[in-house]
């Protein structure tokens, strides 16, 4: 697989939902971006908060931009605080460095995009995005 399919994209974000309906989730915001940053598909819950379409590609925006995910960047932002700070400057501020931003990778090991979901605890956020990505077959990186 050479890149994200919207259908896939559209995919993730229909599991991605109905994980968070079957965990009993608050609302959630869910962005899918392709490969090179841009958004490929879109969701915002009834109810959800007016800043969470920037937390969601936020996250999703910080995993492509070091090739891990979020995870990984908020292990960096309590290890080397200033990195993360000099990343979120380099990138206009637009990087939220907590869980729930998600690699999506074929199975070569190719970043073909992220997920990134906003709206209950990360870990909550993650295991959604988790479940979107099992949905379409895809590998998933959460920089742990």
């Amino acid at each position: 697989m050479s890149e994200l399919t919207l259908s896939q994209a559209n995919q993730i974000v229909e599991a991605a939902l109905a994980k968070g309906a079957e965990l009993g989730l608050n609302p959630l915001t869910v962005a899918i971006l392709d490969a090179g940053g841009h958004l490929k598909a879109f969701a915002r819950q009834d109810e959800s908060s007016i800043m969470r379409p920037q937390i969601a590609q936020g996250k999703a925006y910080g995993a492509l931009a070091v090739g891990f995910g979020t995870r990984w960047l908020d292990a960096a932002a309590q290890e080397r605080p200033h990195f993360v700070q000099a990343l979120n400057g380099a990138s206009g501020g637009t990087i939220v460095p907590v869980p729930g931003g998600v690699l999506l990778q074929d199975d070569n090991g190719k970043t073909l995009g992220a997920v990134g979901i906003t709206g209950d605890s990360s870990d909550n956020d993650e295991a959604a995005a988790l479940a979107g990505i099992e949905a379409v077959g895809l590998k998933a990186n959460t920089g742990a």
